[in-house]
């Protein structure tokens, strides 16, 4: 399966979207200090979570072969990322 890319582009829009909806009190530093941080760590944790779920939408293909034995074999597997 695919990665979901049109899923990650809209998640990455939605948490950029909402951190610049988040007012700063330009009348305080301290507060327009608190307030930036607060916005990019809340911008990070969402960009973190889609990006997490955008690796966990893919599935892995595997080849496995063993030699050297007479028990030697090989084989496929298909899995998801957790």
């Amino acid at each position: 399966m695919a990665l979901a890319t049109p899923i990650l582009q809209q998640k990455i829009l939605e948490a950029l979207e909402a951190s610049s909806k988040i007012s700063v009190d330009t009348d305080s530093s301290s507060d327009n200090s608190n307030q930036s941080d607060k916005a990019r760590k809340d911008t990070a944790e969402a960009l973190a979570k889609a990006i997490e779920a955008f690796v966990k939408s893919g599935t892995v293909t595997t080849t496995v072969t063993t030699t050297g034995s007479a028990s030697a074999q090989s084989g496929t597997g298909t899995g998801n990322i957790s």
